[in-house]
C-alpha cells in the first residue's frame, strides 16, 4: 500500500489541487490528510475538494479544524483568518470536521503499524521537534505500540528515529516554513521507503489565485506573509522551542 500524506493545508486550494495532481498522489492507494485542512483563505473549495476523493481520503482531526467549529459556536477564534473561515463553512462542512477522528492506524507492511495524528497523540496542539530532546520524545510516545507515527502540525517536514520509532512530519501543504513549495510525504508500506516530497508552486500564480478567490478582508496581507515570503525553518525552530517549553 502507498499512502500520500497531506497536513496543513489551511485553505490553500490551488497549493492543494497542485499536490494532489502529482502521479504518485494521483495513483496512490490513500491519501490521508493529516489536521489544518480549512483554516484559511478558501475553506469550502478545499473542503469540497477533500470530500470529493471518496474513500481514498483518510482524515485526521487538526486543532485548526477544531477551532473552526468553536467559533461556529460562539467561541472566540486565534485568528482573524480563522474567525472568518467559521462564517463561510456550510453546514454539512461544519458536521464533516466535527465528526473527524484525532488518530488513524493502519497496517502499511514494512513501515508496520503506522499511527497519523496531528500534533502528537496525546494532544492537537502540542509541539515535538526534529531536535527534541528523546527524554521529550519518549513522554511524547509513550503508551504506543506503532512503529511509525506520522504527525504535523509544525509546518516543516522531518524524517526521525526515536529509539526504533520512526517518525514523519511530511511538512505543510499551504504554509511551509523553511522553503517554499506544497509539501508532503510518500509512505511505501511494500519497500518501506518514506519519501519527503515538494511540489513547486509558481507563487505570482497562488497569489492571484487566492486574491481572486477569496473573500478574507486581510487576503492581501495573508498572501504577503504566506505566499510572498517563507518563514525560515530557524526561524520557526526558535518559535516552536519556546512554545515546547525550552528556555
Amino acid at each position: 500500500m502507498r499512502v500520500a500524506v497531506l497536513s496543513d493545508i489551511h485553505g490553500v486550494l490551488p497549493a492543494l489541487e497542485a499536490v494532489l495532481a502529482e502521479p504518485e498522489v494521483a495513483g496512490a492507494d490513500l491519501i490521508v490528510p493529516t489536521g489544518d485542512m480549512a483554516a484559511g483563505p478558501m475553506p469550502v473549495q478545499t473542503l469540497d475538494l477533500l470530500v470529493s476523493l471518496g474513500e481514498r481520503a483518510l482524515w485526521v482531526n487538526g486543532n485548526a479544524d477544531r477551532e473552526l467549529v468553536e467559533v461556529v459556536a460562539g467561541k472566540a477564534g486565534h485568528h482573524a483568518s480563522s474567525e472568518w473561515a467559521a462564517r463561510q463553512l456550510r453546514g454539512d462542512q461544519v458536521e464533516l470536521l466535527r465528526s473527524l477522528p484525532a488518530r488513524q492506524v493502519l497496517d502499511l507492511g514494512r513501515l508496520g503499524e503506522t499511527l497519523f495524528v496531528h500534533a502528537t497523540a496525546r494532544s492537537d496542539e502540542e509541539v515535538i521537534l526534529v531536535d527534541s530532546s528523546l527524554e521529550r520524545w519518549g513522554a511524547v510516545l509513550a503508551g504506543q505500540s506503532a512503529e511509525t507515527v506520522v504527525v504535523g502540525n509544525t509546518h516543516m517536514p522531518f524524517v526521525r528515529l526515536v529509539d526504533r520509532v520512526l517518525v514523519v512530519n511530511p511538512g505543510s501543504v499551504g504554509m511551509p516554513y523553511g522553503r517554499y513549495g506544497a509539501h508532503w510525504a510518500l509512505l511505501d508500506g511494500d519497500s518501506g521507503a518514506v519519501t519527503l516530497r515538494c511540489t513547486p508552486l509558481d507563487a505570482g500564480q497562488v497569489r492571484a489565485r487566492l486574491v481572486a478567490g477569496s473573500g478574507f478582508e486581510g487576503i492581501e496581507e495573508w498572501v504577503g506573509e504566506y505566499v510572498g515570503s517563507v518563514y525560515s525553518d530557524a526561524e520557526a525552530l526558535a518559535v516552536f522551542a519556546k512554545a515546547e517549553g525550552r528556555g
